[in-house]
């Protein structure tokens, strides 16, 4: 009798709690409160904006001109430099040892001129001329010998092999004071002007390699662009250096004072934003740190929306118009990076035709 009824008392509650189960699901979940309260529009009309910070003379990703290891790091994260100053070091060790080799080659060819443009030596000339007269008496001796035996009447006292041989000695002795006395006037004739021009050539050559071996040095040692901060430092001693740009930059440097914020305005809504229109912005977390903006200028092409996934892949179908503005940070808790929601202030828009000037 208990069986009977108790197969269909179950049922039926089966039937009431899933009933009770629909209905409750069925009910909209109650509406959540925001994490952060969002900012209050500043302005009547405006056009909202997301915006990044950046350095006033934009983010500048320094690299290495050459690929090489990196022998030393010159400054820190956070630091403050000046235009010009080292970065980093690259090894330069064979550009040192060439240098040295380039001017030991420039003294060579600095004292090769230094020699011809001082010209003959008064030392070299007496020993020319001595060499001069031992030419003539040689000369004199041989043809004195062969006008002896030219003089003999009979044939048979010399053999004509003798008599050629005498001949041909004195030719050489002519032609030994003719050489000498080419030497000689060499001597007192001083230095060629062609010669002294090749000397000069040879010199601004080599100084040219000098300076050629000091550029390749200097340009081992990486240089601040601007005068700033230092945002990022991504190499560090003993690491290879890459030549060209790099994913990730090697050091990331740039002014920050003023700052800049680039704001990305949806370009359907940028024919509403004039030049020179007030802007405030909210860093984002917190709508009590605010600040004014100063109109800058207008990025002239329109770039599509970039995405802060990191997907090198994903497309976008939203293009926005870049407006920069300027900021003094002073004890402003915010950084170059960081996002803003930026508000710009508009004229309000008519339901028949726009009241807004074009774009400038």
């Amino acid at each position: 009798m208990i069986r009977t009824f108790l197969i269909p008392i179950l049922a039926i509650a089966g039937i009431v709690l899933a009933a009770y189960t629909v209905v409750q699901g069925a009910k909209p979940p109650p509406a959540q409160p925001p994490v952060v309260d969002p900012p209050a529009p500043p302005f009547p009309a405006f056009v909202a904006a997301s915006g990044l910070i950046e350095a006033s003379s934009q983010n500048i990703a320094v690299g290495s001109p050459v690929g090489a290891v990196v022998s030393s790091v010159a400054v820190e994260v956070g630091a403050d430099i000046k235009k010009d100053q080292p970065l980093f070091q690259l090894d330069d060790s064979q550009q040192q040892a060439d240098l040295m080799v380039r001017r030991a080659a420039l003294t060579i060819a600095e004292t090769q001129l230094s020699k011809l443009m001082a010209g003959t030596r008064p030392e070299q000339i007496p020993p020319a001329r001595a060499r001069v007269a031992e030419a003539e008496a040689a000369l004199a001796d041989v043809t004195s010998q062969l006008e002896k035996w030219e003089r003999l009447n009979d044939p048979r006292a010399v053999s004509e092999d003798d008599l050629s041989r005498r001949r041909f000695a004195a030719q050489t002795a002519r032609a030994r004071l003719e050489a000498a006395r080419a030497d000689l006037a060499l001597l007192e004739a001083g230095t060629w002007s062609p010669e002294i021009a090749v000397a000069r050539a040879q010199v601004d050559k080599a100084a040219a390699e000098v300076k050629q071996a000091q550029t390749e040095i200097d340009r081992r040692t990486v240089r601040s662009p601007v005068s700033g901060s230092v945002l990022q430092v991504n190499i560090r001693t003993g690491e290879f250096a890459p030549a060209g740009s790099t994913a990730t930059p090697l050091m990331l440097v740039g002014t920050v004072s003023p700052l800049h914020v680039r704001a990305d305005v949806d370009e359907h809504e940028a024919w509403r934003v004039n030049a020179g229109a007030r802007a405030r912005a909210f860093v984002k977390g917190n709508k009590e740190i605010t600040f004014p903006l100063t109109f800058v200028r207008f990025e002239p092409f329109v770039v599509p929306k970039r995405s802060l996934t990191g997907d090198s892949q994903e497309r976008v179908d939203t293009r926005v118009l870049q407006i920069i503005y300027s900021f003094a940070p002073a004890a402003l808790p915010v950084f170059v990076g960081q996002q803003v929601d930026v508000y710009i202030e508009s004229n309000p828009v008519s339901s028949t035709e726009p009241s807004m000037e074009p774009i400038q």
